[in-house]
């Protein structure tokens, strides 16, 4: 069950290629990522986490520009394939690491050729900057919610439960 998260967050990385990255550089730095996981240090790095929010503010500004290249060039695959591994291993417990980065990197991919057809077709209909509003909403708000549900439960909580 642990590795949803990691394959959830690579398919984000499809949408958004910077958006994952610092989803889970927040988390380090706030010490809500799953414990014992297999994030590299770095992330945790209050430098590290505001340069990949900056970087993923600029994509999603950079997104609605006519001019902006396509998601599946292959500058935009390879920082998709990077951030959803990051980000996957980073979801994932450490002795997992290796398979949840695979795993984010694969979803990534599929999700990126997926939502690149999606989005052609909307934006025929629509155009490019409110598809990319909608895009970007649906985008933040799972990275949001894959994050949070990531987070260690405290203690005692599934004996709260009933479990």
């Amino acid at each position: 069950m642990a590795l949803i998260h990691s394959i959830l967050m690579g398919a984000v990385a499809g949408m958004r290629a910077m958006t994952p990255l610092a989803t889970v550089a927040n988390a380090a730095c706030n010490g809500t990522l799953p414990r014992d996981n297999g994030a590299p240090r770095l992330l945790s790095n209050r430098f590290a986490s505001m340069a990949a929010k900056a970087l993923a503010a600029g994509e999603l500004a950079g997104d609605k520009l006519e001019d902006a290249p396509d998601r599946i060039v292959p500058a935009g695959m390879l920082a998709r394939i990077v951030t959803g591994a990051i980000a996957g291993a980073a979801l994932a417990p450490r002795e997992q690491r290796g398979l949840a980065a695979v795993l984010g990197a694969g979803a990534a991919v599929g999700t990126a050729y997926l939502t690149f057809n999606l989005r052609v077709r909307a934006m025929r209909r629509y155009g490019q900057k409110t598809t990319g509003a909608v895009e970007d909403a649906i985008t933040l708000g799972s990275a949001t919610l894959i994050a949070r549900s990531a987070r260690p439960r405290p203690r005692g909580f599934a004996r709260l439960r009933g479990h």
